[in-house]
């Protein structure tokens, strides 16, 4: 939960050489090279706390998150400061294969190798023109049609197995993120049981089991039902 610090980079930088898009995370200028970024939600994270929002940064650390009805923010990250990412190894982890040109997909003299920051254009264009809801097709899809268009391990990504990874993967930027985080959460939840008791509980279960079969019935059983 310490705050990530490449030395090899930093070593650079006091030296007076820095590397262009070097991969050194700043939380203090909210600079996330090549990571997917996650923040708390207002209300939902409070009572469901591995729930929030997540977007996708550039080469040179500016994010990128899909926070409304044809808008992708972009340097302005929707709801606060990032509180866990992980950073991806573009060389290692996307597989930079030529990708069929859209407009030619049968013309094998028109395909395309995408760079990191040529996928998120491209998703990007794509979702300034979608309509936003958080039920079939919200910031999840964005980072999940970036990291299939990266070919990120493959692809394959969707909004179930992306939340999952954050919740596993994710590192968390400082102690006080972590406390952000999770102590809406823990004071909402004594407030509940105090006041509610055992109702408060069935609540609160009810309300998770409906929002996460929701997004794993649309996942996996009703495939167009979620939007990527």
């Amino acid at each position: 939960m310490e705050e990530h610090v490449d030395s090899d980079h930093q070593l650079m930088m006091e030296g007076g050489f820095p590397l262009p898009h070097s991969m050194q995370i700043d939380p203090r200028r909210e600079r996330f090279p090549c990571c997917i970024v996650w923040t708390p939600l207002p209300v939902l994270s409070w009572l469901i706390p591995f729930i929030g929002h997540i977007g996708i940064c550039r080469e040179d650390g500016v994010i990128l998150d899909f926070a409304g009805p044809n808008f992708v923010c972009v340097d302005n990250f929707a709801f606060g400061a990032v509180a866990r990412y992980i950073q991806i190894n573009k060389d290692k982890e996307c597989c930079n294969t030529p990708h069929p040109s859209h407009e030619y997909p049968h013309d094998d003299t028109r395909r395309e190798t995408l760079t990191w920051d040529d996928a998120l254009r491209k998703s990007t264009q794509e979702f300034q023109h979608r309509s936003y809801s958080l039920f079939t097709c919200n910031c999840h899809s964005f980072v999940a049609n970036n990291l299939n268009r990266l070919r990120f391990r493959l692809g394959e990504w969707n909004v179930v197995n992306l939340a999952v990874l954050i919740f596993l993967k994710g590192r968390w930027v400082s102690k006080t993120a972590f406390l952000r985080s999770f102590l809406p959460f823990v004071i909402v939840s004594g407030l509940g049981l105090a006041l509610g008791g055992t109702t408060y509980l069935s609540f609160l279960a009810l309300f998770a089991f409906l929002l996460v079969g929701w997004f794993l019935l649309g996942t996996y059983c009703f495939k167009n039902l979620i939007h990527l």
